[in-house]
């Protein structure tokens, strides 16, 4: 697994989980001419960002179920084969957004290096 680049951990965690989740959230491209157009445009994105953190908060709920379930089996964390095809569902998805392969990948291994992390803890029984 490659290790995630600071600004997926950062700013752009969240991006893809929009074009997984087939939200209706479709940012519109718009021109930007005046100030006000600027800091409206500026209230969209703390908007979408606002969104996206509660996203990948929900989405975080279910690994934690899905962590319970495997713990429970004896099912171990990581199922490789499992993140493969998420990965490559989500490259997919981002190509059709325009979003470059490597964000993407990038982007996944913040999300599964965070989700294993809460599949852990919870195998340990410490969530």
């Amino acid at each position: 697994m490659k290790k995630a680049s600071p600004l997926c951990k950062s700013v752009c965690v969240a991006i893809l989980f929009l074009v997984l989740a087939q939200t209706t959230l479709r940012a519109q491209t718009t021109q930007i001419s005046t100030s006000a157009d600027f800091n409206r445009a500026r209230l969209s994105i703390d908007s979408l960002d606002k969104q996206l953190i509660k996203l990948i908060g929900e989405r975080e709920r279910v690994v934690k179920a899905i962590g319970l379930y495997k713990a429970k089996n004896n099912i171990p964390p990581l199922q490789a084969a499992r993140f493969q095809q998420v990965l490559d569902k989500a490259k997919k998805a981002g190509e059709s957004e325009g979003l470059s392969a490597e964000f993407v990948e990038d982007l996944m291994n913040a999300i599964h290096k965070e989700s294993l992390k809460i599949e852990n803890s919870v195998k340990e029984g410490n969530r």
